[in-house]
């Protein structure tokens, strides 16, 4: 449970830092490459919508901009007469003509042509009050006089980087009306009656379809064309063309005219091209073809935000509890399973759901997670490794303390069934000695014959077990397993005997009076592991086996080293040894063999 809610925490706080750079954009220059890579949909479009560009040449033939309004009236007339479905004017015509006969002949065509959609353009502020403003400080209306399904904003917001990437389908005005984009007006043209764009009750729709878009009614689009990619008829052309080409060109489409010259300015980056920017009457013509083939899209903001912080909640949860818990090379494969796991399901999401999802936030708090999960398993075997070697280097040597951490047998400590050999030692004669001299030279005396029983065992890659008063406990083969331990245990006993031959030589010179070793040895089963209460926990061994051990030890005299019938069974090859026949020993009902090493036989 202690777990489980550290995993809860750790992931609330990844999802709490990643959070705050997701609601604040943080990282907009590397979510916006993916975005850009989703909307950029080079395909074939309506050839319905056509482009009627205020070009070089045209320019060149009519003379200076701005040309005189009625030449205006005369080309929407003639387009409207080869029957085109609607007219789209991406010009600013807000200020009275200098020939008010300019203006009464564009003012008549407009009455005439209903289907004729004029510019608005909005001032806006060089900064907004707040992320979800609109206000504006001025709004140039066409100066003619037309009805609001006449009349559409042509403002185009651009992203950082200059770069265009929304729609802006609409604004809403100071007199609490929204008004729409050219782009709207005119798909609407083209889509049937059960799929228009419309914005009711505060919300844009698409047919019976809620359109999501941001604070600002932007909406991500994908470009269908690059710069220059749609075929631009000239205006002085189209302005001279016969009534039979002119039908042929604008019969039944969707008519844009505006700037398409350097000098006229109206150009901005897209993500079609970093370098070379489109003109603006090709942005609206690209918006036109979004909406009507339904290629927008829509993203996690606003009030749907809340569900891309869900996002970054429980894929922070899953990586780190998932990885934390199994081996490091599965832990890397689950974390490439959730990077690209979730990598396409962004993908699929913006190809069948025409949806955006958050692309880097989710990825970096997939890949937080995963790095602290890292580093929290790797604390966590410090912590172990410091943990076994300070339990295992009062038992065992240095060597088989890195041999159990290698192996991480240290994992599988526990009450476990193995087959050892106990052995158990005891100094004779000490009591007799510790009452001749001084407790200080008793304690000095007994260290010595101590650590020279360790070291035997050591030696051997024994483990001692306990001091139990002026005598050893030790266990061979556990915790590593070793195949030979009956004969690594007989080895150490006579390493332990021959060494406390010199001992004694130096006692009796001192005190005029020596000691000697008991030791018994026993191999079998036995239960090895932590035993004691949860606050104080001994490694040890139990059972019939070491019982016996310690029998033997008690029957052994000064110098004498007793093995059971199980041991010389596996040592008897190696060793000089005499049986002594079959003795009493406490808890055994029946008398039992014993055998005395005399030492390692010749080779």
């Amino acid at each position: 449970m202690v777990k489980q809610t550290r995993a809860v925490l750790i992931a609330l706080l990844i999802t709490l830092v990643v959070g705050w750079l997701y609601h604040n954009d943080a990282l907009y220059n590397v979510e916006v490459n993916f975005v850009d890579r989703m909307t950029k949909e080079i395909r074939t479009v309506d050839s319905r919508i056509v482009i009627v560009g205020i070009d070089d040449d045209s320019l060149s033939n009519l003379g200076q901009w701005p040309w005189p309004r009625s030449i205006h009236a005369e080309l929407i007339k003639r387009i409207e007469q080869a029957g085109a479905k609607a007219i789209g004017l991406d010009l600013i015509l807000s200020e009275p003509s200098q020939d008010p006969a300019d203006d009464a002949a564009m003012q008549d065509v407009l009455k005439q042509s209903p289907n004729v959609v004029m510019a608005n353009t909005f001032i806006f502020p060089n900064k907004q009050e707040d992320e979800r403003s609109l206000k504006y400080d001025k709004l140039l209306k066409p100066v003619y006089d037309v009805g609001e399904q006449q009349q559409a904003h042509i403002n185009v917001f651009a992203d950082r980087g200059d770069i265009v990437r929304q729609i802006l389908l609409g604004v809403p005005t100071q007199d609490g009306k929204m008004l729409s984009a050219l782009s709207v007006r005119l798909a609407n043209y083209l889509l049937p009656p059960n799929k228009q764009i419309t914005f009711e009750s505060g919300r844009w729709k698409q047919g019976a379809n809620t359109l999501f878009t941001n604070q600002k009614n932007q909406l991500y689009f994908a470009f269908a064309q690059p710069p220059g990619g749609y075929t631009m008829i000239p205006y002085f052309d189209a302005l001279n063309m016969d009534p039979e080409t002119m039908e042929g060109a604008f019969k039944d489409a969707i008519v844009l005219i505006g700037p398409y010259s350097v000098g006229l300015g109206d150009q901005y980056l897209t993500p079609t091209s970093n370098a070379t920017k489109m003109y603006g009457v090709e942005i609206h013509a690209n918006m036109v073809q979004s909406l009507q083939d339904s290629r927008y899209y829509q993203t996690i903001s606003g009030s749907s935000e809340w569900i891309g912080w869900a996002l970054l909640f429980i894929l922070s949860l899953l990586t780190y509890l998932l990885t934390r818990r199994v081996k490091p090379l599965l832990a890397f494969v689950l974390f490439l399973v959730f990077f690209i796991g979730y990598a396409v399901i962004a993908i699929l999401a913006n190809v069948l759901l025409n949806l955006l999802l958050p692309f880097t936030y989710p990825i970096l708090a997939i890949i937080i997670s995963y790095v602290i999960s890292i580093v929290n398993r790797y604390l966590a075997e410090r912590k172990e490794r410091s943990r076994v070697t300070s339990l295992f280097s009062r038992y065992v040597s240095q060597q088989v303390v890195d041999e159990i951490l290698s192996s991480q047998e240290a994992q599988n400590l526990g009450g476990t069934r193995k087959n050892v050999t106990l052995m158990f030692v005891d100094i004779r004669g000490f009591t007799p000695l510790s009452e001749r001299i001084e407790p200080e030279e008793v304690i000095q005396v007994l260290n010595e014959y101590l650590d020279l029983c360790t070291q035997a065992v050591f030696a051997y890659e024994g483990t001692l077990d306990k001091f139990i008063g002026d005598g050893v406990m030790a266990i061979f083969g556990a915790p590593i397993p070793l195949d030979d331990h009956p004969v690594r245990a007989v080895r150490a006993a006579l390493q332990m005997k021959k060494g406390s031959a010199a001992l004694a030589e130096r006692l009796t010179e001192k005190y005029g009076y020596s000691v000697s070793f008991g030791i018994g040895l026993n191999s079998g089963d036995a239960v090895i592991g932590n035993i004691g209460a949860k606050n104080r926990l001994d490694y040890t061994a139990i059972g019939d086996t070491v019982n016996m051990a310690a029998r033997l030890e008690s029957n052994a005299k000064p110098g004498q080293v007793l093995i059971s019938q199980s041991t010389y069974d596996l040592v008897k090859e190696l060793f000089e040894i005499e049986p002594l026949g079959e003795i009493k020993v406490k808890g055994k009902e029946k008398p039992v063999a014993v055998y005395q090493v005399m030492g390692e036989k010749e080779k």
